[in-house]
Order: C-alpha cells, then structure tokens, then sequence
C-alpha cells in the first residue's frame, strides 16, 4: 500500500491513517454512516500489514486514534474554554493530551498486531488468523479503554452501529463491545481477504444475521403503557448556578409540568440548582400536583456514611404528591468534573465548577417504584457502562438517564450522547427514557431506534407513551463476559501461531 523503504512513504501512510480516524467520526451520530468505520479500519490495516515492526504499527495506531479523538471528542475543549472559561491555550493543550491518551489505545492494538501476527500473507490461513487477531486485539482494547483509570469508553465503534446498522442486532447478545468485535473482524476480512469470495460472502451473512436478530423478542411488556413527560428547560450553563437567576430556573420547570400533564413527569439532571432540603415545600407540592416526578437535585449525605462533613451527592428523587420520597445517588462520578483525583486540586483553579466535589453513591441500588413501574435512574455518563446498567435488572422495567450537556456547548456530544443510550436499550431489552437540559431529549425503543427527540437548545417537554418490559436479554445476564471469551478464543490461534515462530527462531539459533 505504502513503501515503508522511503521517508516520504512513511509520511504519506501516517498522513493517511491520521486522516482516516478523523473521517471514522462520521460513521457516528449524527451522520450515522454506519459502512464508513468499517472501510476506515480496513484501511488502516492494510497500513499495519504493510508496517516492517510492530513499533510502527503501534504508531499508526496511536495517529488513527488521535484523528478520531480529536475529531469526536472535541467538545472536551468546548466545556473547559467555551463554558468552563480556562484560557484557550491551556484548553486546547488539555484536549490534545486527553486525545493523545486516549489513542494509546489504538495504539497498543496495533503493537500487538504487529507482534502476533502471521509470517507472511503467503501462509495458508495466515489472513483469516490476523483478522481473529485484530478482532481480539481491537476488542480488548477498546474494552480496556472503557474500565482503565475509571474507564472513557466514548466511541467505542460498536456504537457506530447502532439503528439503522445491521449489526445492531447483535448488541442484545454480546453488547457494544462485541459488536466492535464484529466491526473489526469484517474490517479485517475486507483488509486482508478482499479478493476471496468467501470473505465477502462472510461479510454478507453477519450483516444478514444482524438482522435476523433484530426480530428477535428477549423482553416482554409489561403492566399498561405510561404516559410520562420529559422537561427540557434549555438553561444555559453560566446562569444555572447563579443564584439570583433560581426563581427564573424553577420556574420553567414549574411551567413545563404543569403544562405538559403525564403520569410521570422527568426533569433533568440537577434540574433544581440547590440541595434538595432548601427547595421550598411549596414549590414541591406544586411541581407533583399532575403526579409523580422524578428530578435531579443535590443531596445531603450523611457524615458518617460519607465519612466526611458537608458530603453530598447527584442525586434524581422521585416525588409523589403524597410526599413520599424515593432517590438514586450517582455511583460513577466523572473525573475532573464531580471529583477531583488526587494532586489534581490546582484544574479547579482554572474552571468555574460549581458542585464538583460529589460523593458516589453505592455500585448497586434498588430500582425506584414509580406509577406503577421500577425505574432504573442513571445519571449523565453513566450510560456508558453497560456492565453497570445491568446491575439494576432484571428488577427494573424501564430505564431513565438525567443529563445536563448544557457543559458542552452545542457539539457533537448531544447526538453521541443518544446513541449511547440507544445501545444501552438494546443491550437491556428496555425503553430509555433521556431529560436533558439543552439537549437531546428523547425515548428510546427496546430495538434501539428513537421513539421521539426534541430539538436541541429548546424550552419544551416531549410528552409520549411509553412501556415498561421484563425478561433479560443475554447481554443482561452475561455483562461483557460473553464479548471476551468471544475475543480470547479468537486470540488463541494467533498466540499459538506466534509461540511456534518463536520455538523455531529458538531451535534455529541453537543450531
């Protein structure tokens, strides 16, 4: 593809690989060119298979990572400079060393390619081996990415394939990260096997049974359809938290409930700028008149639990007009923005964050009983662990996520956002239900395609009937396991192929 015995060779293919992880980006929302990341990764690749040592593998991999992180992920900077007000300097400095980070990841896939894979192209079995081996290597270290150091598992390219892809059937079995299995071993096929028929015909049988599997029913209905109703107030990030602009944010809350009656009433992410036990009584009575309602809030922690004083947590309470009170604390926090890691005290320095010393909640809490379903609450990022989703099934029937993304600016974040969610249903079999501040609110079906979306950056509520389900799905009774194994039986021959080469190589030099 490219003559690595040249300088101007290797410039060309680093130039390349970089240009083709930002184009990988569109494969995502809102462009949703699902083919496009599998024909990027092809191709970069073939740019591995023609490296001389697994170093420069690792490089054009840590290149292809970077273009689709800086690419993809470029909202970081929107929320440091644009909202957080650090010098754009500083922020645009931060947001290259979080990408470059982040495409170590590829990299480290490309320097186990380059390690294990085949002798020669011309060894019978040699291309199906190295595409089982950049399937496995691809996986896992996408899987790394998302529970390394708290885990960032943000486009993951399983995600990529979300409705209308095919492949989106597979997620309710072997969830995102075995669907990025998928992706990169199709990739592979096409790389390294593109003149074989049989290779084609594969390719042609996984997206056919894709979609086969999206016929197919793990979860059930349950109990009557809903009607809920899901607040958009559209504040923007630097009048949330002032306190002479409350009354104006509570009141739109206020008005959007009770202007859109439901049986349920969603309202987003610290929806109410205060901890809950300064609300006025009054303004919670008149916030549940229509019914019950679930809002995000700050919440007192008890010392002891918490094992500090003036503890707190993000919280989403759930509200009846009787009074009673139900409440999920968020267990992930988000690093650098609900807490701060250790050494790291000087970034708030640099950013106006409010509330950003939370305290996690426990790993696995009870789903809330609410109008007659057990909602599941996650609150902003969380959705991006599915492992962590499961935890609340098969208990809970519908999943509800409470963002504020007023954080990032009007980026790609919101639609990457809800994508993430419509994996998350098909992964648990269950509607997701999405209130955000700015952006996007939406329902999304157990098959993973969107119900209804408001506009972004509107003052609204999306009013619509929704239903609860029950069952588990493999995914929800597996987690990831099923994805590794698929991925460690797929590393087994490359690692017995790589161990003869190196008893011969052994066996050579002895003689």
């Amino acid at each position: 593809m490219f003559s690595w015995s040249s300088r101007h060779g290797r410039r060309r293919a680093e130039f390349a690989a970089l240009l083709l992880g930002a184009l990988t980006v569109f494969g995502f929302a809102p462009f949703y060119w699902f083919p496009l990341p599998i024909i990027t990764l092809a191709l970069l690749l073939r740019l591995w298979r023609a490296a001389d040592t697994a170093p420069r593998a690792a490089w054009l991999g840590w290149l292809w990572g970077l273009g689709l992180f800086l690419g993809g992920v470029s909202w970081v900077y929107v929320s440091m400079h644009d909202v957080g007000g650090m010098p754009a300097l500083l922020a645009g400095l931060a947001t290259l060393l979080f990408c470059s980070a982040l495409a170590l990841y590829p990299a480290l896939a490309g320097w186990l390619f380059g390690r294990l894979r085949s002798v020669s192209v011309s060894v019978n079995g040699a291309s199906w081996r190295d595409a089982w081996l950049t399937a496995a290597v691809w996986m896992l270290s996408e899987w790394l990415r998302g529970w390394l150091f708290t885990g960032f598992p943000w486009l993951a390219l399983g995600y990529s394939q979300s409705p209308p892809s095919p492949l989106a059937g597979y997620a309710a079995e072997i969830g995102v990260y075995g669907v990025s299995f998928i992706v990169a071993a199709l990739a592979a096929l096409l790389a390294f096997s593109w003149r074989r028929p049989a290779s084609w015909l594969i390719v042609l049988g996984v997206f056919a049974g894709g979609h086969l599997l999206q016929r197919m029913d793990w979860t059930q209905p349950n109990g009557s359809p809903l009607t809920v109703s899901l607040a958009q107030g559209n504040i923007s990030q630097d009048t949330k938290w002032d306190a002479e602009r409350l009354p104006h944010s509570l009141d739109i809350y206020a008005r959007l409930v009770r202007k859109h009656p439901a049986q349920l009433a969603v309202l987003p992410e610290t929806a109410l700028p205060m901890f809950l036990d300064d609300v006025p009584e009054e303004y919670l009575r008149a916030l549940t008149a229509n019914g019950p309602v679930l809002f995000g809030v700050a919440v007192n922690v008890d010392a002891g639990a918490a094992g500090r004083a003036g503890a707190y947590a993000n919280a989403a309470v759930a509200l009846t007009k009787d009074g009673k009170r139900q409440a999920y604390a968020k267990s992930h926090l988000v690093p650098f923005g609900e807490y701060v890691p250790a050494g790291f005290a000087w970034f708030l320095d640099w950013m106006h964050m409010p509330m950003s010393d939370f305290t996690a909640g426990p790993p696995r809490q009870p789903p809330l009983q609410i109008a007659g379903q057990k909602i599941a609450p996650n609150i902003c990022y969380e959705d991006l662990f599915g492992e962590e989703i499961i935890g609340a099934l098969p208990q809970a029937t519908l999943l509800v996520n409470l963002s504020n993304t007023a954080w990032f600016g009007d980026s790609l974040m919101q639609p990457q956002h809800l994508q993430v969610s419509q994996l998350r249903a098909l992964e648990t079999g269950r509607s997701m239900l999405r209130a955000t501040n700015t952006g996007m609110t939406a329902v999304v079906r157990p098959d993973g395609k969107v119900l209804a979306v408001l506009p972004a950056f509107t003052e609204d509520a999306l009013t619509v009937e929704v239903q609860g389900y029950t069952g588990m799905t493999p995914y929800a009774r597996w987690g990831n396991a099923l994805a590794l194994l698929l991925a460690l039986g797929a590393l087994l021959p490359a690692l017995l192929n790589w161990r003869r080469k190196r008893r011969a190589q052994r066996e050579s030099r002895e003689t």
